[in-house]
C-alpha cells in the first residue's frame, strides 16, 4: 500500500493518498445517502421536505475538510444550511442517524421533532440549523465571539445560500463578527437560484465577494465544483481567522442541479442550463483530477464506491427498522424535572478564564 503518494491539490499542494480516498467517501456517500433519501421520499417514508445537494457536494466536503475536527468539543463548529449533508459526513455524523432524523424516527438524534439536517452535536462541531435565512450568521457570530473571549484557538464556519445574503440576519449577524474581528468564516454558496430567483434579480452586486470591502473583511471566490478548490480558499480563511485576523467572507460558484426541495420541478430553470452543468459534475472531476495525476487507480475508487454503497445500504435499512417516537415523549424536553442548565457566563470558573 503505497501511503506516502500524493496527488496535486491546487497550486501543486500535495495531497497524500489517504487524503483523496477520505474526500472521495464523502463525497460518495453524500451523493449516495441523498439518492436513497429521495427514493425514500417517493415512497412516502420522509417526514416533510427534502433538500440535495446535487451539484453542490465538492463545496460542503471541501470546506469542512479545512477545519480542525475533533470529537471532544474543542475543534472548529460549523453551521450548515440546508445543502451541506457532506460537511456533517466529515465530522462525523452517521449516515443512520441522517435516514432517521428525516423519517423522524424515535431514535433519531431529535428523537422525531426535527427533520433533515436541523440537529446539533458539539462535541463533534455542528449546530443544527435554525433557519436558512441568514439567522445562523447571527448564532454562528456569537459562537465565534464565544471562542475570541475564551481565547480559545477555535474558528466557526457558517454557510449561507446567495438569497439569503440579500437579509437583514445576514447584514447584523456578519457586521458583528467584522467589527469584532471574530474568527467567523461565512461561505456563500452562489447556486445560480435563491429558490426560482436568479442571482441578478435579487443583487446588483456582480459578485458576492465584492461585497468584502464593504464589511471591512478579506474575501476570496472559486469554483465551487472544484474540491481542491474551495479546500484551498477555506484554509487560507480558517487560518486567518485561527491567526487573529477576523472575519472572512468566502464565495463559490457552483449550481444546484435539483429544485429548492423535492417537490420543486424547476420549470423556470432556462432550456439546457442543467445539462451543461451536468458536464460540470463534481464528483466526475474529482475523479478525473485523482485519476489524471495517477494519486490513485479506479479500482481503488471503484472500492470506495462499493463500500459506501453497502454502508448506506445497512444505514438504510437500520432506520427504517426503528420505530416512530412513543406519544408520551412528545413532550420532552419541554419540562424538565431537574434544575436548569447554569450558563457559562454564570460559571465563576469559567468567567475567571475570559477576564483573565
Amino acid at each position: 500500500m503505497a501511503a506516502a503518494k500524493k496527488g496535486v491539490g491546487e497550486n501543486g499542494v500535495g495531497w497524500t493518498r489517504e487524503a483523496l480516498l477520505e474526500a472521495y467517501h464523502h463525497l460518495q456517500l453524500t451523493r449516495q445517502v441523498e439518492q436513497a433519501l429521495t427514493r425514500l421520499y417517493r415512497q412516502n417514508q420522509v417526514i416533510g421536505g427534502l433538500y440535495c445537494s446535487l451539484g453542490q457536494e465538492a463545496t460542503a466536503v471541501g470546506s469542512a475538510l479545512a477545519l480542525r475536527r475533533r470529537s471532544d468539543g474543542t475543534g472548529d463548529v460549523l453551521a450548515p444550511a440546508i445543502r451541506n449533508l457532506g460537511a456533517l459526513f466529515v465530522l462525523g455524523a452517521r449516515p443512520v442517524d441522517v435516514f432517521r432524523q428525516y423519517m423522524a424516527k424515535g431514535d433519531s438524534p431529535t428523537g422525531g421533532r426535527e427533520q433533515n439536517v436541523h440537529f446539533t452535536d458539539l462535541d463533534r462541531g455542528w449546530i443544527g440549523l435554525i433557519s436558512h435565512l441568514g439567522v445562523m450568521i447571527e448564532v454562528m457570530a456569537g459562537v465565534a465571539l464565544s471562542f475570541q473571549l475564551r481565547r480559545q484557538e477555535r474558528v466557526a464556519l457558517a454557510y449561507i445560500g446567495d438569497g439569503a445574503v440579500s437579509t437583514g440576519a445576514f447584514h447584523e449577524g456578519f457586521n458583528l463578527a467584522a467589527v469584532r474581528r471574530a474568527p467567523l468564516v461565512v461561505i456563500v454558496e452562489n447556486n445560480g437560484y435563491a429558490y426560482s430567483t436568479p442571482v441578478a434579480r435579487q443583487t446588483a452586486a456582480e459578485t458576492f465577494v465584492a461585497k468584502a470591502p464593504g464589511y471591512g473583511v478579506w474575501g476570496d471566490r472559486c469554483d465551487g465544483n472544484d474540491l481542491f478548490a474551495v479546500h484551498a480558499m477555506t484554509q487560507r480563511a480558517v487560518a486567518r481567522a485561527r491567526a487573529g485576523e477576523g472575519a472572512a467572507l468566502l464565495e463559490v460558484v457552483t449550481y444546484r442541479r435539483k429544485g429548492h426541495a423535492e417537490h420543486d420541478d424547476q420549470h423556470y430553470v432556462p432550456a439546457g442550463e442543467l445539462a451543461r452543468w451536468e458536464a460540470n459534475d463534481p464528483i466526475t472531476r474529482f475523479e478525473e483530477r485523482c485519476l489524471a495525476g495517477n494519486a490513485v487507480s479506479a479500482a481503488e475508487l471503484a472500492t470506495v464506491r462499493e463500500r459506501v454503497g453497502r454502508e448506506v445500504q445497512e444505514a438504510r435499512e437500520a432506520a427504517e427498522a426503528s420505530g416512530l417516537p412513543p406519544a408520551e415523549q412528545a413532550l420532552f424536553p419541554v419540562w424538565s424535572e431537574g434544575p436548569p442548565a447554569v450558563p457559562w457566563t454564570r460559571q465563576p470558573e469559567l468567567m475567571k478564564q475570559v477576564s483573565e
